[in-house]
């Protein structure tokens, strides 16, 4: 882990906005009418997606994907002005919560200002041309990091944005040479020491796969020396293989619990049951109770908590990338209340430094045990929405759920689940 990260993160919720998509006039002015609303959910940090112009040369659908970014120095004019972002960003700072910006440093669109003008900072193929390592990204073109004045930019760039915002979420950073991240950090913590780095980091078969080519791609292991929080998509497919049926979760729990020996004692991942580049959760998970409970399970976990716009109204539709979508709010479902509840369980300190241990309990249930000395906090989770009897090792009497704020007992080792997530506070 970067050496000054706090463990503290793992107390923090953050919310994730894709401004076109977020209202139907997309702009920051209609977002920042929404904020209240936003920290009412229990939220800590807003993760804004790229707020930049976006190229026309190769587009995609009509409107352009956020990540073919045209000037890293300017807004997206349709979302509004930079005094309209400053305005946003503000408000963010007066309710209480921090901003972070995304960072597309691994590629621009083929039209972008450093492309006309400064050409020799990207990456050519064979014939000279623009192109980009991972091929059907035809949107845009890779920067080349052998270019050190590429760095002075890059680097100038996150500056000017520190005086404005609290960090950055780095897209695909694993694309992008360590040394250039640890530069940046050392950087732009002269101007803001206490800047938040989260990194999208990729999925094992994603860095195989390049490097069987020749290309550069960061492990987590890397990537957790320059960034404070990375993706949980180390453990992405586990998830995926219970929920699709091709997998157990014995082996999901095993892959939770091997992070706790192979990161740093300080590591934080960030816990999510969708993003933007992912199903929606409401999708994957289409039983309401079992989406209740692997919601509850995701603020349990060790790590960073993330919501992704409309996750709370249980949107099934992820909103395009490259076309006018919005956020689908009137779904009749409205998971607001729950997620105030977990967020102000979230703040118990042993969540911040404990002992965090997952295990199968069988029929679906799995039972996450945080402790520390002689304090525990237990989740347990009927994650397919069923209401078997779980084993969960404690002794047999009468316990507190601080969750449904009701009293249960283990008899015979076992607890009955009635289909809602429990939290034990010991």
């Amino acid at each position: 882990m970067a050496v000054n990260t706090s463990k503290e993160l793992r107390n923090k919720v953050m919310y994730s906005i894709f401004v076109r998509q977020y209202s139907e006039e997309g702009t920051f002015e209609a977002l920042r009418k929404d904020l209240s609303r936003i920290r009412n959910l229990g939220t800590d940090i807003i993760w804004l997606m790229p707020i930049h112009p976006i190229g026309e040369v190769n587009r995609k659908g009509s409107l352009g994907s956020p990540y073919a970014i045209r000037d890293y120095r300017s807004v997206n004019p349709e979302f509004g002005t930079m005094e309209d972002f400053k305005r946003l960003v503000s408000d963010i700072h007066g309710l209480g919560m921090k901003c972070i910006i995304d960072v597309v440093y691994n590629h621009t669109s083929p039209d972008s200002v450093l492309a006309k003008e400064h050409p020799e900072w990207f990456y050519h193929k064979p014939d000279g041309s623009f192109g980009n390592k991972v091929g059907d990204w035809s949107d845009v073109i890779d920067l080349n990091y052998d270019q050190r004045q590429l760095w002075d930019y890059q680097i100038e760039t996150l500056k000017r944005w520190t005086s404005i915002v609290d960090g950055f979420r780095c897209d695909v950073a694993p694309l992008v040479p360590l040394a250039f991240w640890l530069k940046a950090r050392e950087e732009t913590a002269k101007v803001k020491p206490d800047l938040l780095w989260l990194s999208e980091s990729v999925e094992p078969d994603f860095i195989r796969e390049l490097r069987s080519r020749g290309v550069t791609c960061l492990s987590d292991s890397e990537i957790f020396q320059a960034f404070d929080v990375s993706y949980e998509y180390d453990v992405y497919s586990d998830f995926n293989a219970y929920l699709k049926g091709t997998g157990s979760l014995a082996e999901y729990a095993a892959a939770l619990n091997r992070q706790e020996s192979i990161y740093p004692d300080n590591y934080v991942k960030l816990r999510f049951l969708e993003n933007h580049d992912r199903e929606r959760a409401a999708s994957l998970i289409p039983d309401e109770k079992a989406l209740r409970n692997w919601t509850a399970f995701s603020y349990f976990q060790k790590g960073l908590t993330l919501l992704y716009n409309g996750q709370e109204a249980e949107d099934r539709n992820c909103p395009s990338l490259f076309d006018k979508d919005s956020v689908h709010w009137d779904t009749g479902h409205d998971l607001s209340s729950l997620t105030r509840e977990l967020y102000e369980i979230k703040k118990d300190p042993l969540f911040t430094d404990s002992d965090y241990r997952v295990k199968d309990a069988g029929n679906d249930v799995l039972v996450a045990v945080h402790s520390r000395g002689a304090r525990k906090l237990v989740g347990i989770f009927s994650l397919k929405g069923k209401a078997p009897a779980a084993r969960v090792g404690l002794p047999d009497g009468a316990y507190r759920d601080i969750l449904g704020k009701r009293s249960l007992e283990i008899k015979d080792g076992r607890i009955q689940t009635d289909r809602n997530p429990i939290i034990l506070a010991l």
